[in-house]
């Protein structure tokens, strides 16, 4: 049975715990089913000032891209047609009756400012409000989408030159009328572009080449296929596992590169440059711009982490398998932490249940059944 921290004496002197859990997404709730089933007492804490903000702050048309029969987490199953995708207000809604289910304890709107280390090898985190806590271990489940990237090409726009990013646009009255430069034809790029498709005139500038699966094959989500031949459990470092992470491959969905095409969209090679209102692209073709959103990727918000050997040189976070370099330090909801389903929502519980099992090895110096 879990000591919940609410129990524990928190006086004059820091609050006490076993496992403190940085970040209430999913990885972080998996983590927290998972504790609830040990004698550790652990406190999650979010920086959000709700349970499930970090989707709703997104854009508005945003949904998963699994369906819901693998958009759940473990004990509790998301309502709605198994089929279909979960929309984003959706599934922020799904994690926060999560954790009220199984009363995790969540301490939203209060993440951690800074963690360091101390001398008697425990983690001493201070808190937004100023609290501070001191524990065994941490789980680190901040999630893969922090700060989205922003390339130093940036700068060259002129300052008429609406910028946004996947995390900063909602909806295309963000921005004003014209042309709208989309850079970046992942996922999200791709959702964007199609829907400015209806208000604006937009260009796309796509990166690497992507292979684009069908939602579907032989009648059942092309998920299901993928999970039954034991494609989103191959490691990273496998031949499978490498050839997935270049292909880098997600659902149709209707937004192949010729789709969005028909919807208007103007599609052209890598963005090298900008001036002024002026886009330039690799393969000599230039555009004049009104707006820019920029869908490039994130990367790791690691300042508040004050423990060497824990970070690159960038900031990302050091983790093999979820496990830090520094013992009693856990990582979760990290992309390939163990295999291609390790940053969806299907991967987090068996990746939690990993990482709790290791996590409770160290405190108690032993294996214990979980």
């Amino acid at each position: 049975m879990n000591r919940s921290p609410r129990q524990l004496s928190v006086s004059h002197g820091p609050e006490e715990i076993d496992v403190l859990v940085i970040g209430a997404g999913q990885a972080g709730l998996a983590a927290g089913h998972h504790l609830a089933r040990t004698e550790l007492s652990f406190l999650i804490v979010d920086r959000h000032a709700r349970i499930g903000d970090g989707w709703r702050r997104r854009y508005d048309s945003l949904t998963l891209f699994t369906p819901r029969a693998f958009s759940s987490l473990p004990g509790l199953a998301l309502d709605g047609n198994p089929e279909s995708y979960p929309t984003r207000d959706e599934f922020a809604d799904y994690l926060e009756a999560y954790a009220s289910h199984f009363d995790l304890g969540v301490r939203p709107g209060n993440g951690v400012a800074r963690l360091e280390r101390r001398p008697d090898e425990r983690f001493a985190a201070q808190l937004d409000d100023g609290r501070h806590i001191v524990a065994k271990a941490v789980i680190v489940a901040t999630g893969a989408f922090q700060k989205p990237i922003v390339p130093t090409i940036a700068a060259g726009f002129d300052s008429a030159v609406t910028q946004l990013t996947a995390e900063s646009y909602h909806n295309p009255g963000d921005l004003p009328p014209g042309t709208a430069l989309v850079v970046g034809d992942g996922a999200s790029g791709r959702d964007i572009a199609a829907e400015l498709a209806v208000t604006h005139e937009v260009v796309l500038a796509v990166g690497r080449s992507r292979r684009l699966f069908p939602e579907r094959i032989l009648g059942k989500s092309t998920w299901w296929w993928l999970r039954t031949l034991g494609l989103m459990r191959a490691r990273p470092g496998s031949a499978i596992g490498r050839l997935m992470r270049r292909a880098d491959p997600f659902p149709d969905r209707g937004l192949s590169l010729g789709n969005v095409e028909q919807m208007g969209v103007a599609v052209l090679p890598r963005l090298v440059s900008a001036h002024d209102r002026a886009a330039s692209f690799i393969n000599g073709s230039k555009r004049l711009v009104d707006s820019v959103i920029w869908c490039i990727g994130y990367r790791d918000d690691s300042t508040w982490l004050q423990i060497p050997d824990t970070t690159h040189s960038n900031g990302n976070f050091l983790q093999v398998g979820g496990l830090s370099p520094v013992p009693g330090l856990f990582h979760l909801g990290r992309p390939w932490q163990r295999n291609r389903a390790s940053a969806l929502v299907m991967g987090a519980g068996e990746d939690a249940s990993t990482v709790v099992a290791a996590c409770v090895k160290f405190c108690f110096g032993r294996d214990v059944p979980l």
